[in-house]
């Protein structure tokens, strides 16, 4: 089931479900995504500020 919201599953989340999330809604490949995200953090700037923010921000499934 794909659904237009922006919310982090409960199931298939690897550490909080944000890079799922992202994937999800959008209709990305997880996968490449977290990929990104992890390469991303090697160049400088808040990657990671960003991520603990949509952590803290985005509402998990129900």
């Amino acid at each position: 089931m794909t659904t237009k919201t922006l919310s982090r599953p409960r199931q298939g989340r690897m550490i909080a479900g944000v890079c799922a999330g992202i994937a999800r809604r959008f209709g990305w490949n997880v996968t490449l995504l977290r990929v990104l995200v992890v390469a991303s953090i090697l160049l400088p700037g808040p990657q990671v500020l960003a991520y603990i923010i949509f952590w803290i921000l985005m509402p998990n499934d129900d």
